[in-house]
């Protein structure tokens, strides 16, 4: 294993065998199609694309702080282990510098070791004894009817486009893996490297700063930024597809639109989730209640959240207007914060083991039905699709700028596979100043936030 790769291994509190990294689902994410993976606590990984790569290894320094650090490079590869489970292992690349970047974007590299053969397959049941073979069948016959129930259940919860988990108290975090995007993006990954197995089994991806490794339960929600979602380098149809989706959603009218949330519900216990199918559904007052309820925790709306995010806004709007040429089509942004914050500023912060208690709040903390305008019901504001009205520091605070007694709030920019500037030599179209769509959508995002702030002091 290279040293680069122990090494962030060994910061990331992996586990290290030197034969690779055993990857899981990254469970906290709630948008956008492409599978995320956990490599360890402050990293995970997602599917190189050579754009998204150039984008974070030329990343401007005054927007490093508004995305993920950039980790470097790892070859996956698609296995089965032991028990005959899919799985994904990630390897170093070969590289003669001993680091973890890719030389060449749009080659395949092999793993420098294989923690399992593809030829290594447990013995068929065909080939035992026939006593055997009918309790074996048996066993399989009652294994297969439990995941066909499985598979029926999760298949169910993907398609909700709403979905309530209940958590018990206790270790909450341990609860938290049954986020039916990330499992659904995740199964339907494997099913297409399954595929490609017999052509390929050797695939690049980049590794990106885990923002959600500070909290207990992360607050998550995943906003599609600007007016325009398609590249430049889209087809016809796909260009089509994607302003029909802009046109029918709050994209057109305010330039963001809900693609996914994850919000911890402290009164009931309970994580919501939304998919992007639910948010483009949102009317502008339907959008606005969505992130009236990201804000509320079931009891009372957090308003303290609000000024850090704010605050955070403005400065990505500023940095956003100093970048010349760059166009952030289907871009995201993130904003996260602890839905199980300490109860005191003394309390240490922890990722696990037994909760206390909640704390009561008094008459006049209650947040009131129907506050800042909107119905409490959380299939108000849909309208059946029309619309209304980088290597920064791993270290760094993560509500940025905040003082120390602020509440622990990111807000991020992801996803940037079709993200352009004049920089990027091989592209045909060179835009010019500006990416008005995305700003727009954050000048529209902090009035309505604004309007939140300004409603919950009245």
């Amino acid at each position: 294993m290279s040293p680069a790769l122990e090494a962030l291994m060994q910061a990331d509190g992996t586990p290290y065998s030197g034969k690779g990294v055993m990857l899981e689902p990254f469970v906290h994410q709630v948008g956008g199609h492409s599978c995320v993976l956990r490599f360890g606590e402050q990293t995970i990984c997602k599917p190189l694309i050579p754009r998204e790569h150039q984008f974070y290894k030329s990343l401007p320094t005054e927007m490093r702080k508004f995305t993920p650090q950039y980790k470097g490079v790892v070859s996956v590869s698609f296995e089965e282990d032991e028990g005959g489970n899919l799985c994904l292992v990630a390897y170093p690349l070969h590289s003669e510098s001993g680091d973890l970047e890719n030389k060449d974007p749009s080659s395949d590299c092999e793993p420098k070791s294989k923690m399992l053969k593809w030829s290594n397959k447990k013995q068929s049941p065909l080939h035992l004894e026939k006593d055997n073979y009918g309790k074996e069948r048996v066993r399989q016959s009652r294994k297969d009817d439990k995941i066909m129930s499985y598979r029926d259940d999760v298949q169910a919860q993907q398609q909700a486009e709403v979905l309530y988990l209940s958590l018990e108290k206790g270790n909450m975090v341990a609860q938290i893996k049954h986020n039916p995007w990330s499992l659904k993006c995740h199964q339907q990954h494997l099913q297409r490297m399954k595929e490609n197995a017999k052509h390929r089994n050797q695939y690049k991806f980049i590794l990106l700063e885990n923002l959600t490794w500070r909290y207990t339960v992360p607050c998550v929600l995943d906003l599609k930024m600007g007016t325009r979602q398609h590249g430049d380098d889209a087809s016809e149809e796909k260009k089509a597809n994607q302003i029909r989706k802009c046109q029918q959603s709050t994209s057109s009218s305010i330039g963001v639109r809900l693609c996914g949330m994850q919000v911890y519900q402290s009164d009931s216990g309970q994580l919501v989730f939304m998919n992007k199918y639910h948010g483009r559904k949102l009317n502008l007052a339907g959008f606005k209640e969505a992130l009236y309820q990201f804000f509320h925790d079931g009891r009372r709306l957090r308003r303290e959240l609000l000024s850090p995010v704010l605050r955070r806004l403005r400065e990505m709007q500023a940095a956003l207007e100093a970048c010349e040429s760059y166009r952030f089509y289907s871009s995201s942004l993130l904003i996260i914060y602890d839905g199980d914050p300490p109860r005191t500023p003394s309390r240490p912060r922890h990722h696990g083991g037994e909760e206390g208690d909640e704390d009561e709040l008094s008459d006049e903390e209650e947040e009131e039905e129907g506050a800042f305008g909107f119905p409490r019901s959380s299939s108000a504001g849909c309208s059946g699709g029309g619309a209304g009205g980088g290597g920064n520091s791993g270290g760094r605070s993560a509500h940025g700028t905040a003082d120390a007694n602020s509440p622990a709030v990111d807000v991020r920019m992801i996803d940037f596979a079709h993200t352009t500037c004049r920089h990027y030599g091989e592209d045909s179209v060179v835009h010019e100043g500006q990416d008005s769509g995305f700003i727009f959508g954050l000048q529209n995002l902090i009035t309505i936030i604004s309007q939140l702030e300004d409603h919950s002091t009245d």
